[in-house]
């Protein structure tokens, strides 16, 4: 590993999040970069080991479904932080609250009035052929209306340095546990830059989860019993679930561990008998969530969960059916969404999007596969998508017989040319593409983390950051310039 010389640095032409040309940092980044450029080799070597260590012993780790095994790995870790201006972050955060606020206006329409669609803002044929509608989940008014009780929008910058929002999730998202230990990694490698109070921080993140998990509950008291349903251990994000739960100090539970009795209500079973559960925070997918319902063979969820649920004896959070608008078709329409229901312009922006379903679209996308993105509507993780420039012809050919086959199911974006942050590899200081996850609360309040999860690309010129696919992270600053 050599010293940093930032004059070498390259942008390539990119947007890069910490340098403006090179040997010439941000305003914002300005004194890290300073400090990283006086260390030598050993020096940065060995603050690149002790985050790694400081991994081990946390035993944060990730299962990569890809790789063929169900062995956990350390979650690959950058020291460089991402960093952002506060004055910039704010109005982002303005523009996730007004996004969050009318999807969760739009699901609850849709399982009422259904307003949208008969005004003939969103088409009738999304909702009709929609993966995640739940016909089951129609007339139900959660708490406060609240269907995504916790979001992950993932954000990228273009070239321009614009930031748009690329897609809502809206299911079951996940990776805010690392990044809330990103910080605390970060702070023992780089512990010296906390103390200025410059860097807003992310701590308060479980205090605010389980303030707005307990406002969900259905019995009014000042102490509900929270449990967090998991899977199990063989879940991806299994090391989430646990370390939400100790947090938090709320119990983390699988499906055998609850049970509906007759009175409809939900209880878990202790070594001192049952206990009355007020809200589950389900970490399992609507299809596994109640046998007598979805997926008649799941062992993952509770008999007799939607019955409870129904009646309002229960809160589940995300409540199911809020995936209708987890759908990259769907997304197109967010901004005639927030126009609709709060008669304001989007604050943050959409990616340029082709719909295959509409005949123009979708011959222009056919002509172009070789420059698109295209994406399923219903994939998650980076799963069974196209990505053009990098795809041989053989797959183009295979996709483009999947788009004309179900057109509905497909929607593409241009390339996009996604920012870079400097990533220390192990030879130098390199950029890599990067995104980020910021996290959304909605109960009584709406609440957005400060920063979020800064997904990186590992592999040189890869653009895929997903954890499942072997992409890392790095801790995300949200810096105060005032009186610089």
């Amino acid at each position: 590993m050599s010293k940093i010389n930032w004059k070498q640095y390259a942008c390539n032409g990119l947007y890069d999040e910490l340098m403006a040309a090179p040997g010439v940092p941000r305003p914002a980044a300005k004194a890290l970069c300073e400090y990283l450029a006086e260390l030598d080799a050993h020096e940065l070597a060995e603050h690149k080991s002790a985050a790694e260590i400081a991994i081990q012993v946390m035993g944060i780790t990730f299962t990569v479904y890809s790789e063929g095994s169900m062995i956990d790995r350390a979650l690959p870790f950058d020291i460089v932080p991402r960093i952002i201006p506060l004055d910039e972050w704010q109005r982002t955060e303005a523009g996730l609250k007004q996004r969050v606020q009318a999807l969760n206006m739009f699901i609850n329409d849709l399982y009422h009035d259904q307003r949208i669609i008969r005004d003939g803002v969103v088409p009738a044929e999304i909702l009709a052929q929609s993966a995640n509608f739940r016909p089951q989940c129609v007339g139900v008014s959660p708490r406060h209306n609240i269907w995504a009780h916790i979001c992950g929008s993932d954000i990228v910058r273009d070239v321009e340095g614009t930031l748009f929002v690329l897609e809502d999730n809206l299911r079951v998202p996940s990776g805010v546990s690392y990044m809330l230990e990103n910080r605390n990694v970060t702070k023992r490698v780089l512990p010296d830059f906390f103390a200025t109070g410059r860097i807003q921080p992310v701590d308060d993140y479980t205090s605010q989860l389980y303030e707005m998990l307990a406002s969900m509950s259905p019995r009014p008291g000042d102490d509900p019993q929270i449990v967090i349903l998991t899977p199990g251990i063989y879940n991806s994000a299994y090391f989430e679930h646990a370390y939400l739960a100790q947090q938090m100090g709320v119990q983390l539970v699988e499906g055998s561990d609850l049970l509906v009795a007759d009175d409809e209500c939900v209880y878990m079973r202790t070594v001192d008998g049952l206990q009355r559960v007020d809200v589950i925070y389900r970490r399992v997918d609507d299809m596994f969530l109640d046998p007598e319902v979805f997926n008649k063979e799941s062992l993952l969820g509770v008999p007799g969960l939607m019955r409870a649920w129904r009646k309002g004896n229960v809160a589940l959070v995300n409540a199911p059916g809020a995936g209708v608008a987890d759908d990259k078709v769907v997304y197109t329409f967010v901004p005639a969404i927030i126009r609709y229901y709060l008669d304001q312009e989007p604050l943050l922006a959409n990616v340029p999007s082709y719909l295959c379903m509409y005949e123009k679209d979708r011959e222009y996308v056919l002509d172009h596969l070789h420059e698109l993105v295209v994406k399923p509507a219903n994939e998650s993780g980076g799963y069974g998508m196209l990505i053009g420039p990098h795809a041989s012809k053989k797959e183009r050919k295979a996709f483009a017989e999947l788009i004309k086959a179900d057109p509905r199911n497909y929607m593409a974006q241009p390339t996009l040319n996604l920012s870079t942050s400097p990533t220390l590899c192990d030879r130098e200081m390199e950029p890599r593409h990067v995104d980020l996850r910021p996290f959304v609360l909605s109960g009584e309040g709406i609440y957005v983390t400060t920063g979020g999860m800064t997904r990186v690309a590992m592999n040189k010129g890869s653009l895929v950051v997903n954890s499942s696919q072997g992409g890392g992270s790095k801790d995300t600053w949200i810096v105060d310039m005032k009186g610089e």
